[in-house]
């Protein structure tokens, strides 16, 4: 029994050799995956390497340039309009946008017409022809009949010289602005404050009262926005009053007037809701050329 044991052993010990033998001396089918650090995955190919670059974003010929703006993300137009003191519409149309729910991160965007001019602190004045003045000489008077040859033979007398004449433009401009900040707002409505401006944490004024409350238009001026569509206001009212001020009207229970319709100082416009707010109020901002402003210091004294 023991030898036949022994036999049997050695057989086994003989096949397995045979296999080891066997799979050494032939090919290796499951050979393990070696990177070939000579042609690398990670180096570049003589294809990606002759690959044309990216096709620069819309207007980035602009980037940092006065009047325009690079989006960044999370933006949207209605935000942009808003922080720039326009109406989304028109910077739609100023850039051609073909549908303006898309914009890219980096793409830059005109903000401001492209008939005024954009000064360097971001004010911007609609230019104004400037008036060329030609001297026109001025004829010497006829010599009287009792003047002598001499004093008839005289020479002409000398054109006036003109005063020099300030650029229309910048005169124009300057008397523009001024009307504009002359602007007289009133309460848009009689709600008691609740919360007052901050320039970091509320950018306005926060006014209580009851849900359906009129919410009056503060001054003249066109709808540039109508809709719910910027995060955190609910429902907005944007008007633009003047190429210098932009008033906006949040939480809104109902809108009564649309984009594009022109409105009155003291007209109702919304009803006072508490859309995208934790209670019952309005929310009122001024805008001064997109920046907001601490609307108690253009309102008058309650």
């Amino acid at each position: 029994m023991h030898a036949l044991r022994s036999q049997g052993w050695l057989k086994i010990v003989g096949l397995v050799a045979l296999v080891v033998v066997g799979g050494c001396a032939g090919p290796n089918v499951h050979k393990a995956p070696v990177e070939d650090r000579g042609t690398s995955r990670s180096q570049p190919t003589a294809a990606t390497a002759d690959a044309a670059p990216a096709k620069p974003l819309p207007g980035a010929e602009n980037a940092g340039k006065p009047g325009y703006y690079s989006v960044k993300p999370g933006d949207t137009l209605i935000r942009i309009g808003l922080d720039n003191g326009q109406s989304w519409k028109d910077i739609a149309r100023w850039n051609m946008l073909d549908n303006p729910n898309v914009i890219e991160v980096g793409q830059v965007l005109r903000v401001v017409s492209p008939n005024a001019v954009a000064s360097e602190n971001g004010v911007t004045t609609r230019p104004v022809a400037s008036s060329t003045v030609t001297p026109v000489a001025v004829p010497a008077p006829a010599a009287s009949v009792a003047s002598s040859p001499a004093s008839a033979a005289s020479p002409a007398a000398k054109p006036v010289a003109s005063a020099p004449v300030a650029p229309a433009s910048a005169a124009t401009a300057s008397a523009a602005t001024a009307a504009e900040d002359d602007l007289a707002f009133i309460w848009p409505t009689t709600g008691n404050l609740i919360a007052g401006f901050d320039e970091a944490k509320n950018k306005g004024l926060d006014l209580g009262g009851k849900t359906g409350d009129a919410v009056l238009a503060a001054a003249d001026g066109r709808v540039v926005y109508a809709g719910a569509g910027l995060r955190g206001y609910g429902n907005l009212l944007i008007l633009k009053h003047n190429n210098t001020y932009l008033t906006a009207y949040a939480h809104n229970q109902t809108l009564l007037v649309k984009e594009d319709q022109s409105v009155r100082k003291g007209q109702k416009i919304a009803e006072m809701g508490s859309s995208d707010a934790d209670r019952v109020k309005l929310h009122f901002e001024i805008r001064r050329q997109g920046k907001p402003v601490d609307p108690a210091k253009y309102l008058p004294n309650r």
